[in-house]
């Protein structure tokens, strides 16, 4: 192993770099996704079943505080929808301003893996260039006295990088997408969360609203 980064050159090392901080960069994202923010959790559809049966105070009191980003869209949602002072449309436009900073945070860093799994191969081919770039060059000074053997050596050393570039493309390449993938799905989770919380609240008699139709109504 020692030989083969030793053959390969500045080239091999930083493929070996992009690699070790591509699984960082994977590693930290599968923990923030289903260890802090918790994906896997279904709190916020519990929550509306909680509220779907007029069970609000326990809902507010599962996803209070609750990681996962919908429960804590939700959670938002219902402090907001019960701000009196809000218009609904100012209500929206203050619960999607809180979204868009989950989004963010769910996709953040992907773009890393992004950029090494395109960079990868293109640094693999580089280095297989210089490499055939090298071998001709010494079967150019060798004139006369050509030892095939240093033209092949020269290629299998120059093709190393080429393998050593897919290699570490490949698996990032397939986190990314998977990542990225989970990160879309609960974007979309989120929404739909914001958008049925809004469509409960609608269905919801308003106290105040009640009580001055009421008192506008003729005796």
């Amino acid at each position: 192993m020692v030989q083969l980064l030793i053959t390969g050159g500045p080239v091999i090392w930083l493929l070996l770099t992009f690699s070790l901080m591509g699984l960082t960069v994977a590693s930290y994202k599968i923990w923030q996704l289903f260890g802090h923010f918790k994906l896997n959790d279904r709190a916020a559809a519990r929550a509306f079943k909680l509220i779907e049966e007029g069970k609000k105070p326990e809902a507010l009191m599962l996803i209070n505080g609750h990681p996962n980003p919908s429960a804590k869209v939700l959670s938002r949602c219902q402090q907001i929808l019960s701000n009196k002072y809000l218009s609904l449309q100012q209500a929206r436009d203050e619960v999607y301003r809180g979204a868009r900073l989950q989004a963010e945070q769910l996709s953040s860093h992907l773009r890393i893996l992004e950029v090494i799994a395109t960079l990868a191969p293109l640094l693999g081919l580089l280095g297989t260039v210089l490499g055939m770039i090298e071998a001709f060059r010494a079967m150019e000074a060798a004139g006369e006295h050509v030892n095939p053997a240093i033209l092949s050596g020269g290629i299998w050393q120059a093709l190393l990088t080429t393998a050593a570039g897919l290699i570490v493309a490949i698996p990032i390449s397939i986190l990314h997408s998977w990542l990225e993938r989970c990160s879309e799905r609960q974007t979309q989770a989120i929404q739909n969360t914001i958008e049925y919380a809004f469509t409960l609240h609608s269905q919801t008699p308003n106290p105040v609203r009640s009580a001055a139709k009421e008192a506008s109504e003729p005796a």
